[in-house]
């Protein structure tokens, strides 16, 4: 979602037909991954799509796995998960024996046979469900049973252009959540034009995708905790938009703020913070890493995001390894996930990081990995590298220490699209938040209790 709008139509297209695989492998959300027998011996190929070691955290683990594997051979598909292919391979009864997506879709395709249950994977390989972070679980549990094994976690931080601070007389704690009208006062005070002409974001809420952080930041959820209910149009989630909306409105609107950081070397040299054109922004901790690569001297400054009132909050997202109905290698699927996510990969992983680091003369900045246990250890293996990253570091971990994140179910791609389809029309000036929410509820319900009604008959 770098910089870019979130739409859900795509998706949603692509789940509603994987709906035809449902009769595929164990036929619906409910069965026993009756296929994997923890007795068996492991033999023949691994398929894994979705996934593709493309540097040192990635290849440290999939060498471990491997090793972990019995001379079961790793075949991974390059590139990210393409999900007509995968959904098309389940219907066709020909699913890869592995399949890395995003946590969020998790729920949808267990609702439709996609993927299976996990229970007997679980037990079987003694996978310590326990030592994962409570958010990251929770988002591929669907109506009490997992389906997926979480890995990475990504939180958001507060991050600011430190000498844009100080100009305006403001610090980082007037933009890091606590106080909405300060951020609103110091975005506006942040903010710089020529004419028409954006010159400096003060600061950016990161509309459309932000909207479930603001919402909590305002103490509501957008979804209730078991996934049934939509609360769209919970007064607080209202309010949230109206504020962060606002944000944008005060510098132009949305389309022009929008243009501006579109047009930045995000990853690069020429970054908004390196270049002295953004004040403020709530961004996934990932973003750390690319700073301190390619803008290691920027005058940062770093913070949680904060709920109004003062408490630290993050909005927990990630990734999982997930089974395929119809796998033709599940028991080598679940011991690879076991592995992938055990605290030995993480730490190979991690020590194969520090190697990097040390040789660019860099600091190692820490890895979330959804795994609670591991990421203590790696929090103990992270290494100085001064102020503002030894704050930066700092804050990622106590950011992951207070994560919420969406609860799995039937039709989030559905339910995110009533939502974003929202947040966008009053980005571009085409609906009041109120009426807008009002409208998104009753499309997201609806597909909700259409999509747990068709899961409870399957059952």
């Amino acid at each position: 979602m770098r910089g870019t709008r979130w739409t859900a139509a795509g998706v949603i297209a692509l789940l509603a037909a994987g709906a035809t695989g449902c009769a595929v492998g164990t036929g619906g959300a409910g069965d026993d991954n009756a296929a994997y027998d923890a007795s068996a011996k492991l033999s023949g190929t691994l398929s894994v799509m979705g996934f593709s070691g493309v540097d040192e955290v990635a290849t440290s683990r999939v060498e471990y796995a491997e090793k972990q594997l019995d001379g079961v051979k790793v075949k991974l598909a390059e590139g990210d998960l393409d999900l007509q292919q995968f959904l098309s391979a389940v219907a066709s009864g020909k699913p890869p024996s592995v399949v890395y997506a995003s946590r969020d879709q998790i729920g949808s395709l267990a609702a439709r046979g996609a993927v299976v249950p996990l229970d007997r994977c679980i037990e079987g390989e003694k996978i310590p469900t326990d030592d994962f972070v409570t958010s990251a679980l929770d988002q591929v549990t669907l109506d009490g049973t997992v389906y997926g094994i979480p890995e990475f976690n990504s939180v958001q931080l507060t991050m600011a252009n430190a000498d844009l601070l100080s100009a305006a007389g403001l610090t980082v704690d007037d933009v890091n959540g606590s106080d909405w009208d300060a951020v609103k006062a110091a975005s506006a005070a942040l903010t710089k034009s020529d004419g028409s002409n954006l010159q400096v974001i003060g600061y950016d809420s990161k509309l459309p995708e932000f909207l479930p952080l603001w919402a909590k930041a305002n103490g509501a959820d957008v979804i209730s905790a078991d996934g049934k209910k939509a609360q769209l149009d919970d007064p607080k989630v209202v309010e949230a938009l109206e504020w962060a909306a606002s944000i944008y409105d005060d510098q132009g609107g949305f389309s022009a703020v929008k243009a501006y950081r579109d047009a930045a070397d995000f990853f690069g040299e020429g970054n908004q913070f390196a270049t002295g054109v953004l004040g403020a922004m709530p961004m996934e901790q990932w973003y750390v890493n690319v700073l301190n690569d390619v803008s290691p001297d920027a005058p940062m400054a770093f913070d949680t995001v904060h709920a109004r009132g003062g408490d630290t909050i993050a909005y927990s997202t990630g990734s999982a390894w997930a089974i395929p109905s119809g796998s033709d290698n599940p028991e080598a699927a679940c011991r690879f996930a076991r592995a992938m996510t055990s605290v030995d990969a993480w730490q190979a992983a991690a020590e194969a990081r520090i190697e990097a680091r040390k040789a660019d003369g860099k600091p190692f900045t820490g890895i979330l990995t959804a795994n609670a246990k591991a990421d203590q250890m790696i929090h103990d293996m992270t290494t100085s590298g001064g102020e503002p990253w030894d704050t930066a570091v700092s804050k990622m971990y106590e950011a992951n220490d207070n994560t919420f994140s969406m609860p799995a179910n039937p039709a989030d791609a559905e339910f995110k699209s009533a939502m974003f389809d929202a947040v966008n029309a009053v980005l571009d000036g085409k609906a009041e938040a109120k009426d807008a929410l009002a409208d998104a509820q009753k499309t997201a319900q609806s597909a909700l209790d259409d999509a747990w009604a068709k899961l409870g008959k399957e059952k």
